[in-house]
């Protein structure tokens, strides 16, 4: 394997919030043993010691998204990864709706009101955004909504590339989870930082892009679209090609 190979391999295991390895040759051991019924396997326990297993190197399963999503807030917790948690922020704001969605939205960042009920997009840019939503005839619950990063920023400043590298991991074990058919970006940092590109939001939206087993669609943030209506029939057009792609890929 060449040290471009390892250095790819180490990068994508850091993205899913893998933080260190082990040299402990009970790592590679597989845990076969699962439940009376067979149903779903197990984490390893003091009694498996004696089959090479060991709790340290365990690595878990879970039954359903909610739970796997659940695991992550809890691995989350009172973040204090980077600066964002010494400079106001109230609480995590993690993310929101159905675990099983179709259909996921990422904005850029919690605002202030987001950052006092702990649920993405709240305010009038999020009461906006569940009027999108039920434009191609869904539910807010039916859908998933998340931010790149989990803390609101001071004054609502843009992320800052430290607290990105942080953070994000987070949300790529979130959309790994999910699996959702389709993603939408809204807003220029968000489309910006998860395709790794400075274009503007007027080149990048209209465009559909591969994204980690989704089809990522950006478009304009709602609170854009409270200050610039006019834009609102372009974000309709991205609308409607999100409603095709959902019934496509399905």
């Amino acid at each position: 394997m060449s040290r471009d190979d390892i250095t790819n391999h180490l990068k994508f295991a850091a993205s899913l919030g893998v933080s260190g390895v082990t040299r402990d040759p009970a790592w590679r051991a597989r845990n076969t043993h699962r439940d009376p019924a067979g149903l779903q396997p197990r984490l390893a326990t003091d009694a498996d010691a004696g089959h090479g297993f060991s709790l340290a190197n365990s690595v878990q399963v879970f039954a359903n998204s909610a739970d796997a999503l659940a695991a992550i807030r809890a691995d989350i917790g009172d973040c204090t990864r980077c600066k964002l948690h010494t400079l106001g922020r109230r609480q995590i704001v993690f993310g929101v709706g159905n675990p099983n969605a179709d259909l996921m939205f990422v904005g850029e960042a919690p605002g202030a009101d987001e950052d006092i009920t702990g649920e993405p997009f709240v305010g009038r840019a999020g009461q906006l955004l569940t009027k999108i939503i039920e434009a191609i005839d869904l539910k807010r619950e039916d859908v998933y909504i998340a931010n790149v990063i989990k803390c609101r920023p001071p004054q609502n400043r843009n992320p800052e590339p430290d607290e990105i590298e942080r953070c994000e991991p987070f949300l790529f074990r979130q959309i790994d989870e999910i699996k959702p058919k389709v993603i939408v970006a809204l807003g220029k940092f968000s489309a910006q930082t998860l395709l790794r590109t400075e274009e503007p939001i007027s080149k990048l939206r209209g465009r559909v892009f591969d994204y980690r087993g989704a089809k990522l669609i950006p478009t304009f943030h709602p609170a854009y679209l409270l200050r610039n209506p006019s834009s609102k029939r372009d974000v309709w057009e991205d609308m409607k090609r999100v409603k095709e792609l959902i019934k496509a890929v399905g």
